[in-house]
């Protein structure tokens, strides 16, 4: 009894976040740490842009495999900037990445982005100390390499391992680069090909700087550069648009370095991440580029949601007229599984897509499923003249092993399509057994767990003997 009021108690207090989760609020705040609440649709119901982009190699030219993933995520770092909810980037094939932006409201300028080349640059500017934002010209004639293709001058000797630097705005402006018609023409020391890691830290102060990591002939290009630049700024640029403008205290020559300046943690961070991730290691073109509409997509959600809706009504009058008393308690247990699924779906979150209902309607009969293959072995418990608490616990537990092993089937099932889906890039595939693997992990729980507390509380107090038509016999 004890157990039972134990798991009726963490029932009840699940029960309550879930219905929170679900019910619209405007979020949950812990200190530094939020998250929405929002339902997050997919392209299929909310309509948006999906945009296939492709590795741009010569033709017979393979492309790494490590090289891809590290696109793919450079593109989800470039369409999550975008500010669009929930989007969906994933490689399909060897050399090509799926975009799917929900909502998207100006479509070139998602296209544009994804366009882009990526460049990352270290930039000689002098003396002058160039505001974060300022579009600039550069010399870089081969993205590809760590030097650009430009002359890096002589290997400096050992100089000091630390190079904390400091932004001035109040340095005076001395051009060195090349005046031309349409504005200075300034020198890439280096490209983000050099940069290996960039992390964020916090030293006992408080005060927040990046750290970060260079290749062994980055550091030999920074060094030289850092040896004879003292004092002088080095500007750090994407797609030729200055990020930051640090000035160089003392050189580098090791591979490591540090920045400091008027850093937050965000704004650390996201330098940080341009750092690591501000250059495509692999060029790539959009092949395919469409907007979707969310007619079809809501015309099929509120055709689902009826179809559900009776479904729902169907299953729970056949459970309640075939096994009374019971059955009441299982559609009971049916709404607390809906409830906890849907609020996981939130708090994950998942991405709601046409297949993912449909996996998740698939649940809710493995859910009815389970309660049958109890009810059942209760029912046939009574019969043979146990009594009333004992034919639940008997019910539970000669039903458990084919719950399990039914259960685990499709739980391993769900992990082939998934793995299908994410190595294919067949998204549908994917959200329909993420979907499904929840509510078939949360069903378990509802069923024997819930379900059997539920019923103890119940049946523990009625007289079998007088209320047999409570249980269909």
């Amino acid at each position: 009894m004890q157990r039972n009021w134990a798991w009726l108690i963490l029932t009840f207090l699940l029960v309550a976040a879930a219905t929170y989760v679900v019910l619209p609020t405007p979020g949950v705040q812990l200190g530094g740490w939020s998250h929405d609440l929002n339902v997050r649709q997919g392209l299929d119901l909310q309509g948006g842009l999906q945009v296939l982009l492709e590795a741009d190699v010569p033709a017979g030219t393979s492309v790494d495999a490590r090289s891809m993933d590290v696109a793919k995520q450079i593109v989800e770092n470039r369409v999550n900037a975008l500010g669009l909810t929930e989007p969906l980037v994933q490689r399909q094939g060897d050399n090509r990445i799926v975009v799917e932006l929900p909502a998207v409201t100006d479509p070139q300028q998602a296209i544009d982005t994804l366009k882009e080349t990526g460049l990352l640059e270290f930039v000689d500017v002098g003396t002058a100390s160039l505001p974060e934002g300022s579009a600039i010209q550069t010399d870089c004639l081969d993205p590809s390499q760590i030097d650009c293709g430009n002359p890096t001058g002589i290997l400096p000797t050992a100089m000091p391992t630390t190079m904390p630097t400091t932004a001035d705005p109040a340095a005076t402006a001395e051009p060195t680069a090349v005046p031309t018609a349409s504005g200075p023409i300034y020198h890439t020391v280096m490209t983000g090909v050099a940069i290996a890691d960039a992390q964020v830290q916090i030293d006992q102060v408080g005060t927040v700087m990046i750290t970060f990591e260079m290749t062994p002939a980055g550091s030999q290009i920074f060094g030289a550069h850092t040896s004879s630049h003292v004092n002088q700024f080095l500007a750090i640029v994407l797609d030729k648009v200055v990020i930051s403008a640090p000035r160089i205290d003392s050189a580098i020559t090791t591979e490591s370095g540090t920045i400091t300046g008027n850093f937050t943690t965000e704004s650390a961070n996201q330098l940080a991440l341009q750092l690591r991730y501000g250059s495509l290691p692999v060029p790539l073109k959009v092949v395919q580029s469409r907007v979707v509409g969310p007619t079809l997509g809501q015309d099929s959600v509120q055709k689902s949601a009826l179809a559900a809706a009776i479904g729902v009504v169907v299953v729970a009058a056949f459970m309640i007229l075939y096994y009374r008393l019971p059955g009441i308690i299982a559609v009971l247990a049916l709404a607390i599984y809906g409830v906890l699924t849907f609020a996981l779906f939130i708090l994950i979150p998942v991405t709601l897509t046409l297949p993912g209902i449909a996996g998740f309607v698939l649940s809710v009969g493995v859910a009815v499923d389970a309660n049958i293959l109890i009810f059942e072995r209760l029912k046939e418990e009574l019969r043979g003249g146990r009594t009333l608490r004992n034919a639940v616990e008997a019910g539970f537990s000669r039903a458990w092993p084919s719950i399990r092993d039914s259960n685990i089937s499709t739980l391993i099932t769900c992990a082939i399509l998934f793995w299908f889906g994410n190595t294919f890039g067949a998204s549908i595939v994917k959200g329909f057994a993420l979907t499904l693997a929840l509510g078939v992990g949360v069903s378990l729980f509802t069923a024997i767990l819930v379900s059997r507390s539920i019923l103890h509380l119940f049946l523990d107090r009625v007289d079998f003997s007088a209320r047999h038509s409570w249980f269909g016999i």
